[in-house]
């Protein structure tokens, strides 16, 4: 298991926080149905939007390693017209006979759509059993505490990647990260204040709900996990921040978001789980996917290619 480099965390500062990075902190209504239901064997699992922010200029900052040019013709190539990107956020609720499951909780900011949109799905917050996190970074911890600082979701007990855990813990990290990280740590404090004594930790391989596996997927953060969904031969491959935009970062996946923590490891990740999703057929669901956020995965030239479940 490889660790993130200091050198790397250093210089993506902004990364803790995504809005930080270029997008619009105003949250924009979301253009596509407000969940999608993907059956798996026995289990069910529910993408739940949390709505869109946008991005002014996807050709600028975003991608470190790519001109704007090749980013400007990758939006034309994917049918979009740019420079403004919009940036979806996507929890995916697994609906277990002991009750939901979410992996992550969303933003949690002002204008929040995600638990109106549960209840739209017919899924009750009340009847949470349990929350697993793929990482810390703020929109996908955010949904943790309510306006008041309060757990959202006073009855869950809470598991969290080791390594993801141990780093944003630590006060040698905090102490030697950049001032543009350095906020993230006390969000992690304070987003997890509430939740004392029912916090785990588990490592990759291990199986944090019946029928749901983390798999070791670091470098987008230090601790980043994806999770195979499965009941039988029906699968489901959650995999969180491991690519972004579909359009860039699987056709291009050596391209490096801003947010890619330690990038040559991100890429790496990026590289297995894409190949394993094509050789093996897995329906992907992916954190910042267009609506429905679903589809599977097809090797396209030297990249590979999302092919919607609506498609």
């Amino acid at each position: 298991m490889t660790s993130i480099t200091r050198r790397a965390a250093l210089a993506m500062g902004a990364a803790s926080i995504p809005l930080a990075a270029g997008l619009s902190p105003a949250a924009a209504q979301a253009t596509g149905p407000a969940f999608h239901r993907v059956p798996i064997g026995g289990l069910e699992a529910f993408v739940v939007t949390d709505g869109i922010a946008v991005r002014p200029d996807a050709t600028q900052g975003f991608i470190t390693n790519a001109t704007p040019a090749q980013v400007s013709a990758a939006m034309q190539a994917a049918g979009l017209q740019g420079p403004a990107l919009n940036n979806p956020f996507n929890v995916t609720v697994v609906k277990t006979p002991r009750g939901l499951v979410m992996l992550d909780v969303g933003r949690g900011i002002q204008g929040s759509q995600l638990i109106a949109n549960m209840r739209a799905a017919g899924l009750d917050p009340a009847q949470v059993v349990l929350i697993v996190h793929t990482h810390f970074h703020g929109d996908h911890i955010g949904g943790l505490t309510d306006a008041n600082g309060q757990a959202a979701f006073p009855n869950a007990p809470v598991m969290v990647p080791e390594r993801e855990w141990a780093f944003w813990n630590d006060a040698g990290e905090e102490s030697r990260a950049a001032p543009g990280r350095r906020p993230g740590f006390a969000m992690v404090r304070q987003k997890f204040a509430p939740y004392e004594g029912r916090v785990t930790t588990f490592r990759p391989g291990a199986e944090v709900a019946p029928g749901i596996t983390a798999l070791g997927t670091e470098g987008h953060s230090p601790g980043h996990n994806s999770f195979l969904v499965a009941d039988g031969n029906a699968q489901l491959l959650v995999i969180g921040d491991v690519v972004n935009a579909p359009f860039f970062f699987m056709t291009n996946p050596e391209w490096v978001p801003i947010f890619d923590m330690d990038p040559p490891v991100a890429i790496e990740a990026r590289k297995r789980l894409l190949d394993r999703a094509a050789t093996d057929r897995l329906q992907v669901v992916g954190y910042h996917f267009p609506m429905p956020a679903t589809g599977r995965v097809e090797r396209a030239g030297t990249g590979y290619r999302l092919v919607p479940s609506n498609a």
